[in-house]
Parts: structure tokens; C-alpha cells; sequence
């Protein structure tokens, strides 16, 4: 099997064209609070009542319609207070942004090279971690972007996770992530971090097969491919 690079794997029609994020919002039957366990508008809410101060990052945002619902709901913040949403997909099929929302911002980007010029409270990544190739990296990337009390929440599927040999690498991933700092919740397939931290997993990346079929979404996925850096980590 010849493992796609990451510029392959980005013309690939399941990742170009995916429609697993596209069409969903904050809150309700097809929200992000349903798919990852949190209510972003009250988590971002509490936070700039506590701080003053609510920075999201939503990673592979589809339309953006999570972060224009969340910008609607904040409105216009008061004086001394400073919102920042931000989604980034690496297809550009946005909604357009309703006029005053000045704090959202919607770019499109290749995962693998971006990065943000600022720390977030909250980054989320809704189903987008199936059609990155290099998932792991993007873990140990948007970890180090979260401020000191900064959350992460992702779905992750550890069953696209392979070795080299083709062998599930999920429970070492998992084994890494939690020496780490980061939880997983196996029956909700959601990880999450708190506080922003600088880690390495101990993987290296071989690139991604596009040909995986369907995962637990019901939605074609990308199998990624890893060696451990470290020979004496047991792959099973």
C-alpha cells in the first residue's frame, strides 16, 4: 500500500470534500455540545465572565456556523471585555459572516503548516481529526496554542491510528496521551486537555492512506501511520 504525503493527501476527494462538519452548529440535535460533551457558548460565556476574556479556536469548522452562532450569542461584548473566535478549514465554503461580527474570523488553511499567532481558552476539533494525516502532531500543536487554563476537546477515533505493519496503534496512542495530560474517553471517542502544555507523543509520522473506508461516524476516514520513536513501546 503506498501511504499518501500530506499535499496528497489534501486533493484527495474524502478530505477535500468531507461533509462530516459542514453543516453543524453550537448547541442542539446536530451541535457540538452533543458530539464532544461541551456547550462551547457556555463555556465561553463563563470564561468572559471570569476573565473578561474568551478566545475560540475551532479546528476543520466546515461552514463556520458554530462560531457564528457563538459570535451571535456573545453580540457585542461590553467595555473591558475581548472576544476572539476563529475557525480554520482547509476548504473554502464558508457562510458569510453577518455584519458587526468583527471578532470572527473564518480561514481557509492546510493544517499541516498553520498556526496562530495567539493562546485560545477553548479549541475544538469536531470529527475534523479523521481527515487530518498527521493526527498526532496536530494533538501535540493545538496542546501548546491553549492558555494556562485553556480546554481541548476533539473527537478521536483509534482505530485509524496504524504502525507501519498496519497494526492498531490506538492503546499505546492512548497510553501517550494520558502520560501526557490528556484524557480519552473510549465510549464517547473524545479527548481533552486542560491547560496549554508542550509534549511530544514519541511518534513518527509515515503518512496516510485515504482508502480506509468508513469509521465509527458511518463516514469514509484516513488511516494515519506511525513508527514509535522509542523501538521498546509495545504495538499491539
Amino acid at each position: 500500500m503506498k501511504l499518501l504525503d500530506d499535499a496528497q493527501l489534501e486533493r484527495s476527494p474524502v478530505v477535500a470534500n468531507s461533509r462530516m462538519n459542514r453543516e453543524r452548529v453550537a448547541t442542539g440535535t446536530n451541535g457540538y455540545a452533543k458530539e464532544i460533551g461541551l456547550n462551547p457558548l457556555a463555556y465561553l460565556q463563563h470564561r468572559l465572565d471570569e476573565a473578561g476574556s474568551a478566545a475560540w479556536l475551532d479546528l476543520c469548522c466546515g461552514r463556520g456556523r458554530a462560531l457564528i452562532e457563538a459570535a451571535e450569542f456573545i453580540g457585542s461584548p461590553g467595555p473591558g471585555h475581548h472576544v476572539s473566535l476563529h475557525g480554520v478549514d482547509l476548504v473554502d465554503f464558508f457562510d458569510d459572516v453577518p455584519l458587526g461580527l468583527s471578532h470572527l474570523k473564518l480561514q481557509s488553511a492546510s493544517l499541516h503548516r498553520w498556526k496562530p499567532d495567539r493562546t485560545f481558552d477553548l479549541i475544538t476539533c469536531v470529527h475534523g481529526l479523521h481527515y487530518v494525516g498527521d493526527t498526532v502532531s496536530l494533538i501535540e500543536r493545538a496542546a501548546a496554542w491553549l492558555r494556562s487554563e485553556g480546554m481541548l476537546v476533539a473527537n478521536l477515533d483509534l482505530a485509524n491510528l496504524r504502525s507501519a505493519d498496519g497494526r492498531p496503534l490506538g492503546r499505546l496512542v492512548v497510553q501517550k496521551l494520558r502520560d501526557n495530560g490528556i484524557e480519552y474517553d473510549s465510549r464517547r471517542r473524545v479527548l481533552s486537555c486542560v491547560g496549554g502544555r508542550s509534549i511530544s507523543l514519541g511518534f513518527r509520522y509515515l503518512g496516510a492512506n485515504d482508502q480506509a473506508g468508513p469509521n465509527y461516524t458511518g463516514q469514509e476516514a484516513v488511516d494515519s501511520y506511525y513508527e514509535p520513536l522509542n523501538a521498546q513501546d509495545p504495538v499491539r
